[in-house]
């Protein structure tokens, strides 16, 4: 195993430090917290770097708020200089571990992403059931609370094998520990096991994939699991053996107990048909198409409606809603979904003309 050293000057460098904030400003411009931090942005830069080369960097706090996903999470969302440092954070440590992911791993990664996992997902289906012709099914798994079970010593033990800078280890244990989950402060939870990162957090994306890249490497090497996909927290395997796919799940919730503290939703594991169609990141997919999700559809009208709402009382700018619409037609793009997308737009112009 390659191991990386004397990181730290690359990653609080002030040329990496500026290059974070052009790539985090991009499309956040108009947001207050950046407009402020970009008003003294050298000032602030150079503010931090000297605090980073001091090692008296502190990380500062979260403002948590509510999204619907279309679950309800929470985002803890750090100020504009932190996020900065996670930009350049990512910058430096991305490259190290991207290489040693599975290509079936699909979350939060250059070239991936929802849609190439769901066309994953049918691609195998077909293979597997032999274009419609032969016995298939899939398993489905998801892990309970997954942002907030991450155990802080587990990753750090697991970044560590690799990160032997005692610079870059402070760094990124500050980053970690940052997180108060459940809003208990660190001193109530040093003596239990610390665990939890924000959903909120670019350096979070990155550690869900080394940490649940345990996982996957357990998965294809460890059981030989052919026909595997995972995005963050959400797998599937399929097969045409179905007794094959419920011999799995006790292996793999032991793993993910013992060795990640992690365990699998009680009522999020199923196996199903192929045909019956398998329910996947908004999408449903099969071999020969893919649908969208009926919950998903629902959401894009009730949300889009609520954009032509808000147009019209003056909330929201013409190109905001049109940008919507655009937004949301994209989604049902990647399905077998014309009929939708036309009435979700028909739905648009008489909402206007209401």
């Amino acid at each position: 195993m390659k191991v990386y050293k004397n990181l730290y000057g690359k990653i609080i460098s002030t040329e990496n430090l500026f290059e974070a904030w052009n790539i985090f400003k991009r499309d956040k411009r108009n947001r207050p917290d950046v407009e402020a931090f970009e008003k003294n942005v050298e000032y602030e830069i150079f503010k931090l770097g000297r605090e980073l080369r001091g090692k008296q960097y502190r990380h500062g706090p979260y403002r948590m708020f509510l999204v619907h996903d279309p679950k309800l999470r929470r985002i803890h969302k750090a100020t504009v200089r932190d996020r900065v440092l996670h930009h350049a954070i990512f910058k430096v440590l991305n490259p190290i571990f991207e290489p040693t992911f599975i290509p079936a791993s699909f979350s939060c990664r250059v070239g991936k992403g929802t849609h190439k996992g769901v066309e994953y997902l049918k691609r195998t289906l077909r293979t597997v059931s032999k274009n419609g012709t032969s016995p298939c099914f899939a398993l489905k798994c998801d892990v309970r609370k997954f942002f907030d079970s991450v155990d802080h010593d587990i990753l750090l033990n697991i970044l560590e094998k690799r990160v032997i800078d005692p610079d870059t280890r402070w760094l990124i244990r500050e980053i970690i520990e940052s997180y108060e989950a459940a809003g208990f402060t660190r001193e109530r939870v040093k003596n239990a096991p610390r665990k939890g990162v924000p959903i909120g957090n670019l350096t979070s994306q990155l550690f869900a994939n080394i940490y649940m890249n345990e996982f996957d490497q357990f998965m294809k090497h460890g059981l030989r699991v052919k026909q595997y996909m995972r995005y963050t927290d959400d797998f599937v395997i399929v097969s045409e053996d179905q007794s094959y796919l419920q011999s799995l799940i006790p292996k793999i919730s032991r793993f993910l107990h013992i060795q990640l503290a992690l365990s699998l939703h009680p009522d999020k594991v199923f196996i199903r048909k192929y045909r019956q169609g398998i329910d996947f990141l908004g999408y449903v997919a099969l071999w020969k198409h893919i649908k969208v999700r009926k919950k998903t559809e629902k959401r894009i009208f009730r949300k889009l409606r609520k954009r032509v709402k808000s147009f019209k009382a003056g909330m929201i700018t013409e190109v905001t809603l049109f940008s919507s619409l655009k937004s949301y037609l994209g989604v049902l793009s990647h399905a077998d979904a014309h009929e939708v997308a036309q009435e979700l737009e028909n739905s648009f112009w008489f909402w206007l003309k209401e």
